[in-house]
């Protein structure tokens, strides 16, 4: 159904607003997701650009469902001193960075902490490119059409990196697919993705990715390797 944010840009599933525990795991989750997009948008074998590590999972489904190959787009964000939790902006594969200016402003960081915290966010980058995708060259993005996708959105700076990343590749659109975000960051998504689903939509001012699911955890380098040695065997990647 057609949500009423950004009238035939947003899909989403009424019934699941604001409802939590709808998933068992992310794989439930990108096949709920898999299922509800490919009803609501017909592509032809798009490129599904997945964000480590969450992201990875919830991709597969995609891909198999458009029979569309897979990317990783690596997205970290700039994460607040003194609380590694929080950030306060993101930086993608390719080096380009996002800075929540009201944030920065309102947390009163130094240029020297914003720059520690900056090549602190390069390294890790660089680290994960290494560790995840040795092997695979980069994939043509021009004149096709891209779905983006991760486990949730929260305060959707991440994906909004990843939105800016992939249009310096000239795509002929921009999907954002997620199971589950705050309203917040899928209104502000949809100023810049061509079109967004989100299954679960809640409001309020508490919002946590984790509480639409049953069984969350934070998924290890090994978990993402063995999620890509099966994408690798499927095809997908």
């Amino acid at each position: 159904m057609l949500t009423g944010l950004t009238m035939g840009k947003v899909f989403e599933d009424q019934g699941l607003r604001n409802a939590t525990r709808i998933f068992r795991d992310r794989n439930d989750a990108g096949i709920q997701l898999a299922h509800f997009t490919k009803e609501h948008i017909m592509l032809e074998k798009p490129l599904i650009c997945a964000i480590p590590a969450g992201g990875i999972p919830v991709a597969l489904p995609l891909a198999e469902s458009y029979q569309a190959a897979m990317m990783l787009g690596v997205v970290r964000k700039v994460k607040v001193p003194q609380n590694p939790e929080a950030g306060f902006g993101a930086m993608t594969w390719d080096g380009r960075l996002f800075l929540n200016e009201p944030l920065v402003r309102r947390l009163g960081l130094s240029d020297r902490e914003i720059e520690a915290a900056v090549q602190e966010t390069r390294k890790n980058i660089s680290e994960r490119l290494e560790r995840f995708t040795v092997g695979h060259s980069f994939p043509t993005i021009s004149d096709t059409s891209v779905i983006i996708t991760d486990d949730g959105l929260a305060s959707g700076y991440t994906m909004l990196a990843a939105i800016e990343a992939v249009r310096g590749y000239d795509p002929t659109e921009v999907i954002v697919a997620v199971p589950t975000g705050s309203d917040g960051a899928v209104s502000m998504i949809s100023g810049r993705a061509d079109r967004v689903v989100c299954l679960n939509i809640r409001e309020g001012y508490s919002y946590a990715v984790a509480d639409a699911y049953r069984h969350w955890h934070d998924l290890s380098d090994e978990e993402v390797m063995e999620h890509l040695r099966a994408a690798k065997e499927r095809g997908i990647w």
